[in-house]
Protein backbone atom coordinates (compact mmCIF):
# COMPACT_ATOMS: atom_id res chain seq x y z
CA UNK A 1 0.00 0.00 0.00
CA UNK A 2 1.17 3.57 -1.04
CA UNK A 3 1.87 6.29 1.60
CA UNK A 4 -1.12 8.77 0.26
CA UNK A 5 -3.90 5.37 0.70
CA UNK A 6 -2.49 4.64 3.85
CA UNK A 7 -3.05 8.74 4.26
CA UNK A 8 -6.32 8.26 2.66
CA UNK A 9 -6.70 11.92 2.35
CA UNK A 10 -10.16 13.09 1.45
CA UNK A 11 -8.79 15.47 -0.70
CA UNK A 12 -5.39 15.12 -2.56
CA UNK A 13 -3.69 18.04 -0.97
CA UNK A 14 -0.62 19.10 0.76
CA UNK A 15 -0.41 22.17 2.41
CA UNK A 16 3.42 23.04 1.48
CA UNK A 17 5.61 23.23 4.95
CA UNK A 18 6.94 26.95 3.73
CA UNK A 19 9.32 27.90 7.06
CA UNK A 20 8.02 31.32 8.28
CA UNK A 21 4.65 30.72 6.88
CA UNK A 22 3.06 27.14 8.33
CA UNK A 23 2.16 27.34 11.70
CA UNK A 24 0.67 24.50 13.81
CA UNK A 25 -3.19 25.90 13.74
CA UNK A 26 -2.67 25.97 9.96
CA UNK A 27 -1.57 22.31 9.39
CA UNK A 28 -4.21 21.41 11.41
CA UNK A 29 -6.94 23.03 9.84
CA UNK A 30 -5.59 21.35 6.90
CA UNK A 31 -5.45 17.83 7.96
CA UNK A 32 -8.84 18.23 9.66
CA UNK A 33 -10.39 19.52 6.30
CA UNK A 34 -9.24 16.19 4.76
CA UNK A 35 -5.55 17.21 3.13
CA UNK A 36 -2.30 17.06 4.63
CA UNK A 37 -1.49 19.67 7.04
CA UNK A 38 2.40 20.71 7.10
CA UNK A 39 5.09 22.56 9.37
CA UNK A 40 8.71 23.00 8.95
CA UNK A 41 11.17 22.51 11.25
CA UNK A 42 14.06 23.13 9.46
CA UNK A 43 14.25 26.53 11.00
CA UNK A 44 14.16 25.46 14.44
CA UNK A 45 16.37 23.67 16.74
CA UNK A 46 15.10 19.87 18.20
CA UNK A 47 13.47 21.93 21.42
CA UNK A 48 11.46 24.03 19.22
CA UNK A 49 10.31 21.26 16.96
CA UNK A 50 9.06 19.07 19.76
CA UNK A 51 7.08 22.36 21.19
CA UNK A 52 5.74 22.94 17.27
CA UNK A 53 4.62 18.63 16.78
CA UNK A 54 3.22 18.61 20.23
CA UNK A 55 0.97 21.86 20.15
CA UNK A 56 0.25 20.23 16.26
CA UNK A 57 -1.13 17.32 18.12
CA UNK A 58 -2.90 18.69 20.41
CA UNK A 59 -4.72 20.34 17.16
CA UNK A 60 -5.36 17.19 15.88
CA UNK A 61 -5.92 13.47 15.68
CA UNK A 62 -5.01 14.07 11.83
CA UNK A 63 -2.26 12.70 9.88
CA UNK A 64 0.61 15.74 9.48
CA UNK A 65 4.06 16.26 7.94
CA UNK A 66 6.59 17.37 9.30
CA UNK A 67 9.70 18.80 7.36
CA UNK A 68 13.72 19.04 7.42
CA UNK A 69 16.34 20.28 5.56
CA UNK A 70 19.07 18.14 4.63
CA UNK A 71 21.43 20.55 3.38
CA UNK A 72 25.20 20.84 3.16
CA UNK A 73 27.72 21.75 5.99
CA UNK A 74 28.09 25.48 4.57
CA UNK A 75 31.59 26.32 3.36
CA UNK A 76 32.75 29.12 5.56
CA UNK A 77 34.93 31.63 3.87
CA UNK A 78 36.06 34.49 6.54
CA UNK A 79 37.11 36.71 3.62
CA UNK A 80 33.93 36.89 2.11
CA UNK A 81 31.83 36.88 5.00
CA UNK A 82 33.38 40.19 5.78
CA UNK A 83 32.94 41.18 2.09
CA UNK A 84 29.27 40.59 2.46
CA UNK A 85 28.70 42.19 5.49
CA UNK A 86 30.36 45.49 4.08
CA UNK A 87 28.32 45.39 1.26
CA UNK A 88 25.23 45.11 3.24
CA UNK A 89 26.60 47.95 5.82
CA UNK A 90 25.31 51.17 3.69
CA UNK A 91 22.03 48.91 4.12
CA UNK A 92 21.70 48.84 7.57
CA UNK A 93 23.15 52.41 8.61
CA UNK A 94 20.16 53.58 6.66
CA UNK A 95 18.02 51.99 9.66
CA UNK A 96 20.40 53.31 12.70
CA UNK A 97 21.59 50.01 12.93
CA UNK A 98 25.31 48.31 12.08
CA UNK A 99 25.54 44.64 10.60
CA UNK A 100 26.70 41.89 12.83
CA UNK A 101 30.27 41.79 13.65
CA UNK A 102 30.15 37.61 12.42
CA UNK A 103 28.26 35.72 11.23
CA UNK A 104 26.91 32.05 11.93
CA UNK A 105 25.25 29.02 10.81
CA UNK A 106 21.93 29.61 12.06
CA UNK A 107 20.50 26.22 10.97
CA UNK A 108 21.71 22.79 11.76
CA UNK A 109 20.93 20.56 8.94
CA UNK A 110 19.37 17.18 10.03
CA UNK A 111 22.20 15.68 8.38
CA UNK A 112 24.33 16.00 11.62
CA UNK A 113 21.34 16.62 14.26
CA UNK A 114 20.89 13.43 16.30
CA UNK A 115 18.51 15.23 18.49
CA UNK A 116 16.22 16.51 15.88
CA UNK A 117 16.07 12.58 14.95
CA UNK A 118 15.42 11.97 18.46
CA UNK A 119 12.35 13.94 18.76
CA UNK A 120 11.14 12.67 15.63
CA UNK A 121 11.30 8.63 16.62
CA UNK A 122 9.33 9.84 20.11
CA UNK A 123 6.69 11.85 18.20
CA UNK A 124 6.62 9.53 15.14
CA UNK A 125 4.30 11.91 12.75
CA UNK A 126 2.64 10.19 9.52
CA UNK A 127 5.02 11.57 7.25
CA UNK A 128 8.25 13.30 7.63
CA UNK A 129 9.66 15.08 4.56
CA UNK A 130 13.13 16.45 3.53
CA UNK A 131 14.36 19.75 1.39
CA UNK A 132 17.58 20.47 -0.05
CA UNK A 133 19.01 16.67 -0.19
CA UNK A 134 18.24 13.33 1.39
CA UNK A 135 18.80 11.82 5.13
CA UNK A 136 21.52 8.95 5.25
CA UNK A 137 20.64 5.17 5.73
CA UNK A 138 20.28 5.10 9.58
CA UNK A 139 18.02 7.52 9.62
CA UNK A 140 16.00 6.43 7.32
CA UNK A 141 15.35 3.36 8.75
CA UNK A 142 14.92 4.71 12.16
CA UNK A 143 12.14 6.99 10.91
CA UNK A 144 10.53 4.27 8.65
CA UNK A 145 10.42 2.17 12.31
CA UNK A 146 8.91 4.96 14.25
CA UNK A 147 6.07 4.07 11.66
CA UNK A 148 6.96 7.51 9.71
CA UNK A 149 6.02 7.59 6.10
CA UNK A 150 9.06 9.48 4.43
CA UNK A 151 9.02 11.93 1.68
CA UNK A 152 12.20 13.80 -0.33
CA UNK A 153 11.98 17.19 -2.57
CA UNK A 154 13.17 16.36 -6.30
CA UNK A 155 13.69 18.85 -8.83
CA UNK A 156 15.02 16.41 -11.42
CA UNK A 157 14.58 12.72 -12.77
CA UNK A 158 18.41 12.00 -10.75
CA UNK A 159 17.12 13.43 -7.59
CA UNK A 160 13.70 11.46 -7.84
CA UNK A 161 15.97 8.31 -8.41
CA UNK A 162 18.08 9.00 -5.79
CA UNK A 163 15.04 9.52 -3.40
CA UNK A 164 13.79 6.13 -4.70
CA UNK A 165 16.99 4.47 -3.93
CA UNK A 166 17.39 6.53 -0.11
CA UNK A 167 14.03 4.31 0.99
CA UNK A 168 11.56 7.17 0.14
CA UNK A 169 7.86 6.34 -0.34
CA UNK A 170 6.70 9.44 -2.64
CA UNK A 171 8.51 12.91 -4.00
CA UNK A 172 7.60 16.20 -4.72
CA UNK A 173 8.68 17.22 -7.92
CA UNK A 174 9.13 20.74 -7.56
CA UNK A 175 9.01 22.60 -10.36
CA UNK A 176 10.84 26.02 -11.09
CA UNK A 177 7.66 27.98 -10.21
CA UNK A 178 7.47 27.54 -6.90
CA UNK A 179 8.00 30.06 -3.93
CA UNK A 180 10.43 29.55 -1.60
CA UNK A 181 13.44 27.96 -1.51
CA UNK A 182 14.93 25.71 -4.67
CA UNK A 183 15.05 22.35 -3.51
CA UNK A 184 17.90 21.42 -5.33
CA UNK A 185 20.38 19.09 -3.64
CA UNK A 186 23.39 21.03 -5.09
CA UNK A 187 22.48 24.45 -5.65
CA UNK A 188 25.68 25.08 -7.28
CA UNK A 189 25.26 22.28 -9.67
CA UNK A 190 23.37 22.39 -13.01
CA UNK A 191 19.95 23.53 -12.36
CA UNK A 192 17.90 22.30 -15.86
CA UNK A 193 15.15 24.40 -14.26
CA UNK A 194 12.32 22.39 -14.91
CA UNK A 195 8.89 23.96 -14.99
CA UNK A 196 6.10 21.49 -12.92
CA UNK A 197 4.20 20.36 -15.61
CA UNK A 198 7.11 19.04 -17.42
CA UNK A 199 8.93 17.86 -14.45
CA UNK A 200 6.19 15.62 -12.66
CA UNK A 201 5.17 14.26 -16.30
CA UNK A 202 8.99 13.18 -16.37
CA UNK A 203 8.85 11.54 -12.87
CA UNK A 204 5.48 10.10 -13.40
CA UNK A 205 6.57 8.42 -16.33
CA UNK A 206 10.35 7.36 -15.87
CA UNK A 207 10.21 7.32 -11.85
CA UNK A 208 9.13 4.74 -10.23
CA UNK A 209 8.02 6.99 -6.53
CA UNK A 210 4.47 8.51 -6.70
CA UNK A 211 4.63 12.00 -7.57
CA UNK A 212 3.28 14.96 -5.69
CA UNK A 213 3.25 17.77 -7.86
CA UNK A 214 4.31 21.31 -6.65
CA UNK A 215 5.14 24.66 -8.46
CA UNK A 216 2.61 27.62 -9.11
CA UNK A 217 -0.64 25.48 -7.84
CA UNK A 218 -3.44 28.06 -6.60
CA UNK A 219 -6.93 26.53 -7.15
CA UNK A 220 -8.79 23.00 -7.56
CA UNK A 221 -8.34 23.37 -11.16
CA UNK A 222 -4.78 23.90 -11.05
CA UNK A 223 -4.64 20.44 -8.56
CA UNK A 224 -6.52 18.69 -11.31
CA UNK A 225 -4.28 19.19 -14.33
CA UNK A 226 -1.40 17.97 -11.96
CA UNK A 227 -3.85 15.21 -10.75
CA UNK A 228 -4.11 14.54 -14.84
CA UNK A 229 -0.41 14.29 -15.24
CA UNK A 230 -0.13 11.24 -13.53
CA UNK A 231 0.61 12.80 -9.89
CA UNK A 232 -1.42 11.03 -6.88
CA UNK A 233 -1.48 14.78 -4.89
CA UNK A 234 -0.43 18.30 -5.35
CA UNK A 235 1.06 20.52 -2.96
CA UNK A 236 0.31 24.36 -2.35
CA UNK A 237 1.69 26.80 -0.26
CA UNK A 238 1.42 30.19 -2.12
CA UNK A 239 -2.00 29.38 -2.08
CA UNK A 240 -1.72 29.51 1.95
CA UNK A 241 0.04 32.32 2.57
CA UNK A 242 -2.65 34.63 3.40
CA UNK A 243 -4.65 32.53 5.40
CA UNK A 244 -5.16 34.02 8.86
CA UNK A 245 -3.60 30.98 10.43
CA UNK A 246 -0.47 31.52 8.78
CA UNK A 247 2.68 33.11 9.97
CA UNK A 248 3.21 35.82 7.52
CA UNK A 249 3.92 39.61 8.99
CA UNK A 250 1.57 42.17 7.36
CA UNK A 251 3.94 43.83 5.15
CA UNK A 252 4.28 39.99 3.55
CA UNK A 253 0.41 40.15 3.33
CA UNK A 254 0.76 43.13 2.30
CA UNK A 255 2.86 42.57 -0.94
CA UNK A 256 1.04 39.06 -1.82
CA UNK A 257 -1.73 41.77 -2.47
CA UNK A 258 0.26 44.19 -4.11
CA UNK A 259 1.85 44.22 -8.00
CA UNK A 260 5.19 42.55 -6.17
CA UNK A 261 3.08 39.50 -6.90
CA UNK A 262 3.66 39.55 -10.49
CA UNK A 263 6.87 39.66 -10.29
CA UNK A 264 8.96 36.65 -8.50
CA UNK A 265 12.70 36.67 -8.45
CA UNK A 266 14.68 34.07 -7.74
CA UNK A 267 17.64 35.44 -5.41
CA UNK A 268 20.21 34.14 -2.85
CA UNK A 269 20.95 37.68 -1.39
CA UNK A 270 18.24 36.54 1.50
CA UNK A 271 19.61 33.44 2.53
CA UNK A 272 22.22 32.20 0.42
CA UNK A 273 20.32 29.66 -1.69
CA UNK A 274 18.08 29.75 -4.66
CA UNK A 275 15.07 31.06 -3.46
CA UNK A 276 11.81 32.38 -5.37
CA UNK A 277 10.46 35.70 -3.61
CA UNK A 278 8.18 38.42 -4.16
CA UNK A 279 9.94 40.98 -5.70
CA UNK A 280 11.23 43.65 -2.96
CA UNK A 281 13.47 46.44 -1.68
CA UNK A 282 16.21 42.99 -0.80
CA UNK A 283 15.71 41.25 -3.71
CA UNK A 284 16.58 44.55 -6.12
CA UNK A 285 19.35 45.36 -4.21
CA UNK A 286 20.57 41.74 -4.68
CA UNK A 287 20.44 42.04 -8.42
CA UNK A 288 21.85 45.26 -8.64
CA UNK A 289 24.73 44.29 -6.18
CA UNK A 290 25.45 40.92 -7.85
CA UNK A 291 28.48 39.04 -6.45
CA UNK A 292 28.96 36.32 -4.54
CA UNK A 293 26.47 35.53 -1.46
CA UNK A 294 28.16 33.42 1.40
CA UNK A 295 26.83 29.80 1.86
CA UNK A 296 23.18 29.01 3.09
CA UNK A 297 22.64 29.52 6.32
CA UNK A 298 25.65 31.39 6.81
CA UNK A 299 23.97 34.22 4.93
CA UNK A 300 20.72 34.16 5.97
CA UNK A 301 22.05 35.39 9.58
CA UNK A 302 22.74 38.58 7.61
CA UNK A 303 19.23 38.63 5.99
CA UNK A 304 17.48 38.20 9.32
CA UNK A 305 19.02 40.92 11.02
CA UNK A 306 18.79 43.32 7.95
CA UNK A 307 15.24 42.12 8.00
CA UNK A 308 14.77 42.94 11.72
CA UNK A 309 16.55 46.46 11.26
CA UNK A 310 14.36 47.13 8.44
CA UNK A 311 11.27 46.74 10.51
CA UNK A 312 12.19 48.27 13.51
CA UNK A 313 12.31 51.14 11.46
CA UNK A 314 8.77 50.34 10.09
CA UNK A 315 10.10 49.52 6.59
CA UNK A 316 9.23 45.54 5.44
CA UNK A 317 10.63 45.39 2.19
CA UNK A 318 13.64 43.45 3.53
CA UNK A 319 11.61 40.34 4.58
CA UNK A 320 11.94 36.65 2.95
CA UNK A 321 8.71 37.13 1.14
CA UNK A 322 8.77 33.69 -0.28
CA UNK A 323 6.57 33.06 -2.95
CA UNK A 324 5.51 31.08 -6.63
CA UNK A 325 4.42 32.56 -9.45
CA UNK A 326 1.43 31.50 -9.08
CA UNK A 327 1.37 34.44 -6.21
CA UNK A 328 -1.29 37.08 -8.03
CA UNK A 329 -4.54 33.87 -7.75
CA UNK A 330 -3.88 33.80 -3.52
CA UNK A 331 -6.87 34.28 -1.83
CA UNK A 332 -7.29 35.28 2.06
CA UNK A 333 -9.56 32.73 3.19
CA UNK A 334 -8.75 30.81 6.32
CA UNK A 335 -7.37 27.41 6.24
CA UNK A 336 -10.38 25.25 6.17
CA UNK A 337 -12.53 27.68 4.24
CA UNK A 338 -9.83 27.87 0.99
CA UNK A 339 -9.71 24.15 1.13
CA UNK A 340 -13.49 23.33 0.88
CA UNK A 341 -13.18 26.23 -1.46
CA UNK A 342 -10.19 24.28 -3.51
CA UNK A 343 -12.63 21.06 -3.11
CA UNK A 344 -15.30 22.13 -5.03
CA UNK A 345 -13.28 23.60 -7.65
CA UNK A 346 -11.56 20.16 -8.08
CA UNK A 347 -14.64 18.41 -8.01
CA UNK A 348 -16.30 20.95 -10.46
Amino acid sequence: MSLLDRLALQVPIIQAPMAGVSTPQMAAAVSDAGGLGSISVGATNAAGAAEMIQALQRLTDAAFNVNVFVHEAPRRDADLEAAWLKALTPLFRGFDAEPPSSLTTIYQSFADDDDMLAVLIDRAPAVVSFHFGLPDEGRVRALKAAGCGLIATATSLDEASRAEKAGMDAVVAQGFEAGGHRGVFDPDGDDAQLGTMALSRLLVSQGRLPVIAAGGIMDGQGVRAALSLGAVAAQLGTAFIACPESAADPAYRAALQSDAAHHTVMTRAVSGRPARCLRNRFTSWGEAAGGQVPDYPVAYDAGKALNAAAKAQAEGGYGAQWAGQGAPLARSLPAAELMRTLARELAA
